[in-house]
């Protein structure tokens, strides 16, 4: 049975609908091939996930997302930090729902788990179409 957990480090979101968000995630991983061993989304602050970014990937600066990738093949398994902060800030430049903005960046962090980069433009590309498909597949779901 896979293992979608959600967890707070600093800072806390009460995520609704997360019983969906599990489902939507397991049938991308089916639609992918993937099979879910575990993946863990984080909740954070800034601080907290530019801590990550300095320590682990030699960056220094904020972002929305850092995924840590210890799949093996076609064997998810991983963990998804996200900056609360970031997401609220996005949403808000973006002029869109909080909820939608995290929606986003789940399904960003689990392609990163499917194999899916977006250091290039065309790799940014897929990454957004695949990003938009999943959310529509997510709203869709009953």
């Amino acid at each position: 049975m896979p293992a979608i957990n959600f967890f707070t480090a600093d800072k806390g979101y009460s995520l609704k609908e997360k019983a969906k968000i599990k489902d939507w995630i397991q049938s991308e991983a089916i639609l992918y091939k993937k099979e879910i061993q575990e993946i863990s989304i984080i909740f954070c602050s800034d601080e907290y996930l530019l801590d990550l970014n300095k320590r682990f990937l030699n960056h220094n600066y904020f972002t929305d997302v850092i995924t840590f990738d210890n799949s093996i093949e076609n064997t998810i398994n991983g963990e998804i930090y996200i900056s609360v902060d970031r997401l609220k800030e996005n949403a808000k430049n973006l002029k869109a729902k909080l909820f939608d903005e995290y929606i986003r960046i789940i399904i960003h962090g689990t392609l990163h788990l499917f194999g899916y980069g977006d250091k290039t433009e065309e790799e940014k590309s897929i990454m957004t179409q695949k990003e938009n498909e999943a959310i529509d597949r997510f709203y869709s779901l009953q």
